[in-house]
């Protein structure tokens, strides 16, 4: 029994180990494509081709509200429970579209480009958010729960690092080519790594699925709504996103079209901001071994905040001081804030209703993570006529002060309180059975 319970062992140690290089490879394409298509240069891109910043609020809104369909994806993972090959088609077709609508505004006239833009990214993210429960459900199966936080913040120092080449490198070529060229190199280079994504897809390990105990879809989708810790964290999580929104996703924006920033120093400080998501990765993976999600995701609040609020310097200190500040501190706030916020929906939630819980929350938070850009980009059209500082800092500065009062108030509450039950209450609860 001793020898054949170790040669067990190996081989389920060796599964686990395969996936989760799998994991790794499929990741470093698919971050230099996210970083070239949908990171700094997708506003510059959108103000190549003539957008507005309501325009641009709603680009960067679409992967947000397309989560919403990650419901319907809960429902069909029940149904089709081959989870390697539904990932692989509805992610790969994510790839192929989001290439396609970048692609395509270069070969119609100049006045419908965006609107093609916006049209072939929603179906673009549609299909990526019902994939990615695929992918969560399988990936939180693939990796032991005991190395998950130290082993997620591994993988995304590892692939962090591909994206910072990335940002460096075609922040040099934006600069000295014409934007066309600049652009069609970026989008051939974008393609490259589609097919290599997609292909790495293969690698990965095609694990059984654990179907949901409920009887009926109503009874199913009622779950999440009963957990009230996890009730109360979705929602505050919600209205923080909703709130970030208003202000994060238009650090480009303000740096392009208001303050007149070159390319070169665009991709300064994005990659300014990887390195430190990278070290952030890496510091909060480590400490998610010993501490719980929810309250590592408590301290990433003031970081978020202070990196919002740091608009408010620039009126003291040189620019580009300033600005490599609040890009190293969202860094270390916003990528410690997505991993722990991805380690507690994996982690804390019932095995075998996992998908309905991830698929609600990031409706949920999606919805919010929508609403915030939005009103971002109503907030920036309107400001155009008011004193350029309201662009320059204003907008951000107040959103970080809501945020550091949000944070304290509520955050505090919330996060804290539900991540220190007693051992016992969570699992009376069901809490905290994730495999």
């Amino acid at each position: 029994m001793g020898i054949f319970g170790k040669k067990r062992s190996v081989r389920k140690h060796s599964a686990y180990r395969g996936g989760m290089i799998a994991a790794i490879l499929e990741g470093i394409p698919a971050i230099i494509m996210f970083q070239l298509l949908g990171g700094p240069f997708v506003t510059g891109y959108l103000l190549y081709l003539g957008a507005t910043s309501l325009q641009v609020g709603i680009v960067l809104a679409i992967p947000s509200l397309a989560n919403m369909l990650q419901l319907v994806a809960a429902l069909l993972i029940q149904r089709f429970t081959n989870r390697k090959l539904l990932f692989t088609v509805l992610c790969g077709a994510h790839r192929l579209l989001w290439l396609a609508a970048g692609v395509l505004p270069m070969f119609i006239p100049r006045e419908l480009g965006v609107s093609v833009y916006i049209a072939v990214c929603i179906v673009a993210f549609m299909s990526q958010a019902m994939g990615s429960v695929f992918w969560t459900s399988l990936i939180a199966d693939m990796v032991p729960a005991k190395v998950r936080g130290r082993y997620l913040g591994i993988r995304n120092t590892i692939l962090w690092a591909g994206g910072c080449i990335a940002i460096m490198v075609f922040g040099q070529l934006l600069d000295r080519l014409p934007e066309r060229q600049g652009f069609e190199i970026m989008y051939m280079v974008a393609a490259v790594c589609a097919v290599l994504d997609i292909a790495f897809f293969l690698l990965y390990p095609n694990r059984p699925f654990e179907k949901s105990q409920q009887s009926g879809t109503k009874e199913m989708l009622a779950i999440p709504f009963r957990h009230k810790p996890f009730l109360k964290s979705m929602l505050f999580i919600s209205l923080w996103l909703f709130l970030q929104g208003i202000s994060v996703p238009f650090y480009s924006y303000v740096m392009l079209n208001v303050m007149n920033v070159s390319y070169n120093w665009i991709a300064i400080a994005t990659m300014t901001q990887n390195v430190a998501m990278m070290a952030g990765y890496f510091m909060w993976g480590n400490l998610n071994a010993k501490i719980g999600s929810k309250t590592l995701l408590f301290w990433t609040l003031p970081v978020i905040a202070a990196a919002c609020m740091g608009w408010g310097l620039l009126p003291l200190f040189p620019d580009m001081g300033v600005l490599l500040l609040i890009h190293a501190l969202i860094g270390i706030g916003t990528g410690g804030f997505n991993q722990l916020m991805f380690n507690f929906v994996i982690g804390d939630t019932p095995k075998s209703e996992r998908p309905v819980f991830i698929a609600v929350f990031y409706a949920l938070t999606g919805l919010a993570g929508f609403l915030g850009p939005l009103l971002g980009g109503a907030i920036y059209r309107l400001s155009v006529d008011m004193p350029v500082w309201v662009q320059l800092f204003g907008v951000s500065l107040g959103v970080g002060v809501v945020l550091l009062a949000v944070a304290a108030l509520i955050g505090s509450k919330v996060l804290l309180d539900s991540d220190t039950l007693p051992r016992r209450r969570r699992k009376a609860a069901g809490w905290g059975r994730g495999a």
